[in-house]
């Protein structure tokens, strides 16, 4: 309670701006007993059981000890974190939380390089509270007075009913869950309703199950959902082929000249708010003159709001859904469909190019199952100019893509390759003397932006020198925006990303229409002339109509958003879908009645993703 005080105290606006201030302290502390019976139950009956002065009484003595001591470690490590995590997720500990500790080298290391004295400090605590919360669990378990036998089992009955009604916290149909006790369209002011151990574990629970969009935010028969996906696609029924893969279309390429090569250029945490041709921050000087020559999306929006999630719809073209990117399941690390695997049965070589370790959110095995057969990570750069927590240095990357493009251009074999960015991360290491600083201290994401930035101009100053410009098509594009947050159920602003194609042959123009990175697979395919059929819904934008007011996917956690145009609908679990209008200029989201027909296609794009999954129908078997 302390501490969700002191985060409300922290997030004072938000709250306020909410007048939730006895909602958050009520229910937070129906929360909290929640937790305690969840956490102590077991410990409080085995007490009423085995205590007292026998063998099995002091045994049972020193297992509540430990028990007790690293409860109370537990929750405390996790609200000292908290405040991290919210500065950088907007949101309580969840399960992106678990999912970087599977990589505490990388991790630890981001720590060390940018939060030091957090680091120090939370190690600090962490053994002052060890050692204090052994010697309390020693006072609190001396001088007890043990209940006489046949009073044990009346004990131990009460203690059950107490801990399983506490756990639950409701005598309705489902227990207590984190959307019981939301009362704000904030989601910051939601999570801090519960606390960080309870949000933690509640997120690992729903991970078993998530992938099950249907459990999340409702049902449609399977027909309905084809039909909605076949016609959000804007292809012509005749176009698509199977019922048994009923997404696969044949797709005409645009372009019917010689197939060229693909260069996908990802950049890391680059939002909108940080390009100066957007409308924000002026950090990427390089990338707004590569805009004026350059197919620039506008309003280009992101997936999500991790990496992995951008690589899923930039690389495969599958849609979002509340469960983790398809790079991490165990279903998608074979026979999925990717660029790489349509690309490679038309002779192209498929190359990922990454300054970290690729192993990192288990991309490398991945790519290599899905059609890549080329990766160049850390280990395979000699003598690199810088290397920080996160690899070598964004300008090593872009120098050795380039000395790559060029030797698959002599060989000549056409290629495809993904070139991810890394230096535009936490702790934001990168060369010295490279850019003027925007501001200091030097490591700021400002400045890490502007380095990004500065490492893409490099590339292309060295690209449109060379031999294999003329037969590639490029494309710079963010997985995500930094810092995704806001008091909004999606915070939409912080969705919009650049996105940029140029290479000879591409007609400068600013497109105005709302874009999802679940476009960009069709739209280069057509561009580098490579017709067939493959499973991606997303639109070849070089046939679709101008007119078109577009169509943008966003998961946001357990939220999911469809854009199109200006009208929004958002999914929530167990909460009927909310209709809203997005005024662009303003970033404002405002609640508006949206129809039943958009509320159910809204639906239909959210099952799609868990129901193809499922059944694997997003095969790259052309069937």
């Amino acid at each position: 309670m302390l501490s969700r005080l002191g985060l409300a105290l922290w997030q004072f606006d938000r709250v306020d701006a909410t007048s939730g201030w006895l909602e958050l302290l009520v229910q937070g502390l129906r929360v909290d007993f929640a937790t305690f019976c969840w956490l102590w139950g077991a410990a409080a009956l085995g007490t009423a059981i085995f205590s007292g002065e026998h063998a099995i009484g002091r045994i049972w003595t020193l297992i509540l000890r430990v028990w007790l001591t690293l409860g109370l470690l537990t929750i405390v490590v996790l609200e000292i974190s908290t405040p991290s995590f919210i500065a950088e997720y907007g949101i309580r500990p969840n399960r992106l939380y678990v999912e970087y500790l599977i990589y505490p080298k990388e991790v630890f290391s981001m720590l060390w390089a940018g939060r030091k004295v957090e680091l120090i400090l939370s190690a600090l605590i962490s053994t002052a509270v060890f050692i204090g919360g052994w010697k309390l669990s020693g006072k609190l378990t001396q001088n007890q007075t043990y209940p006489r036998w046949y009073w044990r089992p009346v004990l131990g009955v009460l203690v059950i009913a107490i801990t399983i009604l506490g756990a639950r916290s409701s005598l309705g149909h489902r227990p207590l869950n984190p959307s019981l006790v939301a009362f704000s369209s904030d989601p910051l002011v939601n999570s801090l309703v519960t606390n960080s151990a309870y949000s933690l574990v509640f997120a690992i629970k729903q991970m078993g199950s998530e992938a099950d969009a249907a459990k999340i935010y409702g049902k449609l028969p399977e027909d309905e959902i084809v039909s909605i996906i076949r016609r959000e696609s804007g292809r012509p029924l005749a176009d698509f082929q199977s019922n048994e893969f009923p997404s696969v279309s044949y797709n005409t390429a645009s372009y019917q000249g010689k197939p060229k090569n693909l260069v996908i250029i990802l950049q890391e945490s680059l939002g909108a708010q940080f390009v100066g041709s957007l409308g924000g921050l002026p950090l990427t000087p390089n990338i707004d003159e590569l805009s004026k020559e350059a197919w620039a999306f506008d309003r280009m929006y992101a997936t999500g709001t991790r990496s992995v999630r951008g690589i899923e719809a930039v690389v495969t073209g599958f849609t979002p859904t509340p469960a983790r990117a398809v790079v991490k399941l165990g279903l998608s690390q074979s026979g999925f469909f990717s660029l790489a695997s349509l690309l490679k049965q038309h002779g192209y070589h498929n190359q990922f190019i990454y300054g970290g370790e690729s192993h990192f959110d288990n991309m490398r095995n991945f790519f290599l199952g899905n059609g890549f057969t080329d990766i160049v990570d850390e280990d395979d750069y000699e003598n690199p100019n810088f290397s920080g927590s996160w690899g070598v240095s964004d300008e090593d990357l872009m120098y050795r893509a380039n000395d790559e493009f060029e030797r698959l251009h002599k060989e000549g074999k056409p290629f495809f390759s993904l070139v991810f960015s890394s230096s535009n991360h936490d702790p934001f290491e990168f060369p010295d003397d490279r850019i003027e600083l925007y501001e200091q201290p030097k490591q700021t994401r400002n400045n890490a932006a502007k380095y990004a930035d500065y490492a893409v101009g490099e590339f292309f100053k060295h690209a449109k020198k060379s031999d294999y410009w003329k037969d590639t098509v490029f494309v710079v594009v963010a997985d995500h925006d930094s810092r995704v947050g806001g008091a909004e159920l999606v915070p939409i602003s912080r969705f919009r990303i650049p996105g940029l194609i140029l290479g000879e042959g591409i007609e400068p123009r600013v497109d105005k229409r709302v874009t999802s990175q679940i476009d960009l697979g069709p739209t280069l395919l057509s561009l580098i002339g490579v017709s067939d059929s493959y499973p991606m819904l997303g639109r070849d934008l070089t046939k679709t109509p101008e007119d078109w007011p577009g169509r943008a996917l966003m998961q946001y956690d357990k939220n999911l958003a469809y854009l199109r145009g200006d009208d929004v609908v958002i999914l929530q679990p167990e909460h009927p879908a909310s209709g809203f209008t997005y005024d662009p200029v303003a970033e404002k989201l405002t609640a508006s009645p949206q129809s039943d027909e958009m509320k159910e296609t809204a639906l239909g794009w959210a099952l799609w993703g868990s129901m193809a999954y499922q059944k694997g129908l997003h095969s790259d078997n052309k069937k």
